[in-house]
């Protein structure tokens, strides 16, 4: 079962995506001849007006065929007024674009949607104190709430970490137990750790560890708004300073993850709750508009780039340069499934 959301969930993206590229292209006017969920083999189609809506067997990806653009060919281009060769280079790159935008405009509904349906949190209540440390020496124990840290409100233990490494002194806790209020001084250690990247950074620490206590936080509408925007953002340049820490190899390729590990994933985050779900196919499709912006002949940035040429240049590149330029995209983007699907079949051998 949780196989068969995983593959509802990709459809699902693929879907929004590709159906930014179709509406922003027939805003301009351009004839879209198919509208494809999957690759290969059709297994049901139906012509709408003059587009073949088609759902294909291998269910990894999707595409919108615009009259006079093949990825498959490049030099197979048109001339009419419905062609999207005729369009001028800025209309060409809000269609392209328009794919991209879909996807984050997508996990910006599902954020919008998780703020309604309550945020799970866990309260500033301390859990573990360990020894000799800053908190065990100030006399923080088990269950006290923190409540200020150096002035700042502090509502959820999600904010204890970032005010710590903010503060270049000592800090001053104000801390609540038994309905008691007590103010307790204390000198953060500096510890070297590593971030999600695994790149050596120093931080500052007391010490301390989270009690399992969490709250529901429900959002208003207008407040659900704020939410939404800044989980986008932040999903987004979480996956732009992933990608740049892969190419230029901080990251070891063997990190990079396949279809199989997307599939798994969204899977187990179905099993665990709607909740989870959304959160994960909200990251999946920033994943998808951020990768589909990489300048790489045969995605959406690649087409960009060639687009951005024209403009500058007053001209596109020649016929010959574009098929070979393709070619090398393809021969990229396969490259990269290919190592992707490798590192899956690794992890599954253990």
């Amino acid at each position: 079962m949780g196989i068969l959301v995983a593959l509802l969930v990709l459809s699902v993206l693929i879907f929004f995506h590709e159906l930014g590229h179709f509406t922003a292209a027939r805003f301009f006017g351009v004839q879209v001849d198919v509208f494809s969920i999957g690759f290969g083999k059709k297994l049901y189609s139906k012509m709408i007006g003059k587009t073949q809506w088609s759902i294909s067997a291998i269910p990894l990806g999707g595409y919108v065929k615009m009259k006079g653009q093949d990825d498959t060919d490049p030099t197979n281009i048109s001339y009419d007024d419905d062609s999207y060769n005729t369009k001028k280079p800025w209309q060409r790159i809000i269609i392209l674009l328009a794919g991209p935008f879909a996807n984050f405009l997508m996990a910006f509904l599902l954020y919008l949607a998780i703020s309604y349906m309550g945020v799970p949190k866990l309260l500033a209540y301390v859990g573990e104190v360990g020894k000799d440390t800053p908190a065990y020496q100030a006399g923080l124990q088990k269950e006290d709430k923190i409540v200020q840290i150096n002035g700042n409100n502090i509502l959820y233990w999600e904010n204890i970490g970032k005010q710590i490494n903010d503060s270049k002194n000592d800090i001053t806790l104000i801390v609540e137990r038994e309905q008691t209020l007590i103010t307790l001084q204390l000198k953060p250690k500096v510890i070297d750790d590593q971030n999600i990247f695994g790149e050596k950074i120093t931080r500052r620490i007391i010490g301390i560890g989270p009690l399992d206590k969490q709250t529901t936080v429900y959002y208003g509408f207008i407040d659900g708004f704020g939410y939404a925007w800044e989980e986008t953002k932040r999903a987004s340049l979480l996956i732009f300073k992933s990608v740049q820490k892969l190419i230029t190899g901080v990251v070891s390729t063997d990190k990079l993850g396949g279809i199989i590990t997307i599939v798994d994933v969204t899977a187990q985050a179905s099993s665990a709750g709607i909740l989870s779900l959304f959160f994960f196919t909200a990251l999946i499709s920033v994943n998808l508009g951020v990768l589909n912006l990489l300048p790489i002949p045969a995605l959406d940035g690649g087409h960009i780039m060639f687009n951005l040429y024209e403009m500058l240049r007053g001209k596109a590149p020649s016929d010959n340069a574009m098929y070979y330029i393709t070619l090398v995209g393809w021969a990229m983007l396969i490259s990269l499934m290919l190592l992707g699907l490798y590192n899956d079949v690794n992890r599954l051998m253990g």
